[in-house]
């Protein structure tokens, strides 16, 4: 689904064909096993924050409170303008299940490509990618949120776990985790990734790193 993405379309009736069931499945419907279910009771009654390059919003949708919740890279459930002509983004539950409703020969109706409502533009994804993503109120006010809960917790026991995260943005979760572990006189990093479960010499002492399917560990831990 993700290669798909970047397919070249001929047609915005086309683009949007496949996008709106891409973004029906991931975004709207509910993830195929409880791992987000199982993590939100390891964390209940703690004082966590959620950093994540995911742009489902599984862990909304799992009952996580969305006031720790920063979803760094954007969100399924919205549209911006592609040009873009402001920082504003728009809710597109409504229009996408219309597109899956009624889309037709690999094509939605003409009329339901999405346009922006300021300039008149074709709308894209609010995924970022280059830079025309748009960081609008609600991506600020998480950052913010974010960077309080670090600024709160740099002398406190803190633990960074870190799950399944890859190698295609390290920028924005697993090196600043690693920087934060190093600086930080009481913090532990925690890394569950089939894989690709490592950290560099400098914390290994403050380091557990589990090479194992991120399900099964919650469920030992649940156990």
């Amino acid at each position: 689904m993700y290669s798909g993405g970047f397919y070249p379309y001929d047609t915005q009736e086309e683009h949007w064909a496949y996008w709106s069931r891409y973004i029906f499945i991931n975004r709207y419907q509910d993830a195929p096993k409880p791992v987000y279910n199982k993590l939100l009771k390891l964390v209940k009654g703690k004082d966590y924050f959620v950093l994540t390059t995911n742009v489902d919003h599984c862990f909304q949708k799992a009952g996580f409170d969305k006031r720790r919740l920063f979803y760094t890279q954007g969100d399924y459930g919205l549209f911006q303008c592609s040009e873009p002509c402001c920082q504003k983004t728009y809710d597109n539950e409504e229009i996408v299940r219309r597109m899956v409703e009624q889309q037709h020969d690999m094509r939605v109706p003409s009329e339901l490509v999405p346009r922006c409502p300021v300039c008149g533009k074709p709308m894209t994804m609010n995924l970022r990618c280059d830079d025309t993503f748009v960081e609008d109120e609600g991506w600020h006010t998480a950052a913010e949120r974010y960077s309080a809960f670090l600024r709160r917790h740099e002398s406190s026991k803190t633990l960074f776990l870190e799950l399944g995260t890859g190698y295609n943005t390290p920028a924005i979760i697993k090196y600043p985790f690693w920087r934060m572990t190093v600086q930080w006189p009481d913090a532990t990093y925690a890394c569950i990734n089939l894989g690709e479960a490592s950290a560099p010499r400098e914390i290994e002492k403050k380091s557990i790193c589990i090479n194992a399917d991120i399900g099964a560990v919650l469920d030992a831990l649940e156990k």
